[in-house]
């Protein structure tokens, strides 16, 4: 009985990359860590994955709109998506555009996320406000949008109490 070597018992970095890539939509810098994390070498990943990049298996801009487009639907601010992308590899210029090609209405993914988290129940106090401020805020949604929309939503059409 021959025992076989390692390289024909692993599988090759290009192969695990393929299987990745089959599950999701993977970044190269992402995909290049996942390997090395499995103990492929790095010189080995990168070849990988440049060959999945010839072959347009792999592409970062691809990956990208995706991860925008989730994200937008997952009720995030521009902020956050910028830095989840480039976490990813993807330079904020690039990130910038790809949600500016998303073309979203912060307006309306703000207020959508306001009814999600609160209700449709206006703040009835500034502390109220302010706590809703802050959940867009954390949520990546920039100061001037937020400030527009909770304003908006604010006190000044709410019942008096006193009366």
């Amino acid at each position: 009985m021959t025992r076989r070597t390692d390289d024909k018992t692993k599988a090759s970095a290009y192969d695990r990359a393929l299987a990745l890539l089959v599950r999701r939509e993977h970044s190269a810098r992402e995909l290049k860590d996942k390997l090395s994390r499995r103990g492929l070498d790095a010189d080995d990943a990168a070849a990988a994955v440049a060959q999945l990049q010839s072959k347009d298996f792999q592409n970062d801009g691809r990956f990208g709109e995706m991860l925008v487009r989730s994200r937008l639907e997952g009720g995030y601010g521009e902020r956050w998506i910028v830095a989840e992308l480039r976490t990813h590899g993807i330079p904020e210029g690039k990130a910038r555009d790809l949600i500016a090609d998303a073309n979203p209405d912060w307006s309306e993914l703000v207020q959508r996320q306001l009814r999600r988290r609160f209700g449709t129940i206006r703040p009835r106090t500034p502390a109220e406000r302010n706590k809703r401020a802050v959940f867009l805020l954390r949520r990546g949604f920039d100061a001037a949008t937020v400030k527009l929309v909770v304003r908006a939503d604010g006190l000044e059409d709410t019942p008096d109490d006193a009366d």
